[in-house]
C-alpha cells in the first residue's frame, strides 16, 4: 500500500489536479500517461472520481457506465485455511445463515493428492453446494493433465489459474483437454493479454478485477474483449473493503451478463468495514448498493483510526 500511496501522491493526483471531473475518458488518458501499470493506484483514483461526480449530481456511478442491469449477484465464499474440519464447519455456518452456497477452495498449498483428499471431504460434507477451485498457479501442465480429471469426477464447476501466469500456451492446451471450464486470472491483466488468451483459448472464463484493469471503464472494456472472444465472466476480488467492492459492483451491475457471479466477500472478513454497511448480503446474494456515486459512505472514525501520518 506504500507504493500505491506514493504513486497517487507523486504522479496521479498532480496530473489530474484542475481537470474537469466529468471528463471520464480524458481523465483515464491522463492517468495512463502519468504512470505505467500501477493499476491499483489508478483504480482507486478513478473510483473516487466516479463516486464524487455521482454524489455531486445525485446519481449512481453506474449511470456513467451504461446504467444498471442487475441489482444483485450470487456471492461465492473462499475456503482457504487448509484445515478441512474447520472449513466444513465454516461452510455449514454460511449455509445455515443463507449467506453462501457456492465455495471457492484454495488449492496448491500441498501435494495434489492431499489437496484432492481435502476437496473430496468438503464435497461429501456439503451436498448440493457448488465448488470452484483456485490452484493459484501451482501446477505444471503435466500435473494439470494428471489431476484435473479427478476434479471433474468430484463435480468441480470451475478451475482457476492452474498454471503459472506466464504459461499462456500451456493454459490453452490444458483448457482444451479439460472437461471442466478453466478461468484465467493472473495470466491476463492488459486488454492485449485478454485478447491473446481468447485467441489461444487459454481459459473459458476471465476473472475481472479493478486491480488488474486499472479503472472502472477499463474493466468494462476488458469484459467486452473477453466476451468478443467467447469467454464468460467472473467477478473476481482481491479482498477489497466495502469501498472496493462497491466500485466493482458499479461496473458488474452494468454488464449484460456476469456468468459466474462474484466473490466480493471482502467486507465480511473485516472486523469493521470502511463503509457504513450499505452493501448487504442476503439470501446467498450480494446486493448492489443504491444511492449516489458508489452508493456507500466512508466510516470516518475507522479511516481516522487507521490512518498513518508517518510512513516508514
Amino acid at each position: 500500500m506504500e507504493s500505491i500511496l506514493s504513486c497517487i501522491q507523486v504522479y496521479l493526483a498532480p496530473a489530474i489536479r484542475g481537470e474537469t471531473a466529468t471528463k471520464f475518458e480524458q481523465l483515464s488518458l491522463v492517468l495512463s500517461r502519468a504512470a505505467s501499470r500501477n493499476n491499483s493506484a489508478k483504480a482507486a483514483v478513478e473510483s473516487a472520481i466516479y463516486d464524487a461526480v455521482g454524489k455531486s449530481f445525485d446519481v449512481p456511478a453506474s449511470q456513467f457506465l451504461g446504467g444498471r442491469v442487475h441489482d444483485s449477484f450470487e456471492v461465492i465464499w473462499a475456503l482457504a485455511s487448509g484445515d478441512v474440519d474447520q472449513e466444513i464447519e465454516e461452510a455449514r455456518g454460511k449455509l445455515a445463515r443463507r449467506e453462501h452456497r457456492r465455495f471457492k477452495v484454495k488449492l496448491g498449498f500441498k501435494p495434489p493428492q492431499e489437496d484432492l483428499a481435502r476437496l473430496a471431504r468438503l464435497v461429501e460434507a456439503l451436498p448440493g453446494c457448488e465448488f470452484i477451485v483456485d490452484v493459484n498457479q501451482a501446477w505444471t501442465p503435466a500435473k494439470a493433465q494428471r489431476w484435473m480429471p479427478a476434479l471433474a469426477e468430484l463435480g468441480v464447476a470451475l478451475i482457476e489459474q492452474p498454471l503459472p501466469a506466464d504459461d499462456m500456451d500451456g493454459l490453452a492446451h490444458v483448457t482444451k483437454c479439460s472437461r471442466v471450464p478453466v478461468m484465467i486470472d493472473e495470466g491476463a491483466f492488459s486488454n492485449a493479454e485478454i485478447a491473446r488468451a481468447g485467441q489461444l483459448g487459454a481459459g473459458n472464463v476471465l476473472s475481472l478485477k479493478l486491480v488488474k484493469s486499472g479503472g472502472l471503464m477499463h474493466m468494462k472494456r476488458a469484459a467486452a474483449i473477453a466476451r468478443a472472444h467467447g469467454m464468460e465472466l467472473y467477478g473476481g476480488c482481491l479482498l477489497e473493503s466495502g469501498v472496493g467492492a462497491a466500485a466493482h459492483l458499479a461496473v458488474f451491475s452494468t454488464l449484460p451478463e456476469l456468468h459466474w457471479g462474484t466473490e466480493h466477500f471482502g467486507p465480511k472478513i473485516l472486523v469493521t468495514d470502511t463503509t457504513l454497511g450499505e452493501i448487504v448480503y442476503h439470501d446467498f446474494n450480494i446486493h448492489c448498493p443504491g444511492g449516489a456515486g458508489l452508493g456507500v459512505s466512508l466510516n470516518d472514525d475507522l479511516v481516522r483510526d487507521c490512518s498513518r501520518t508517518v510512513w516508514a
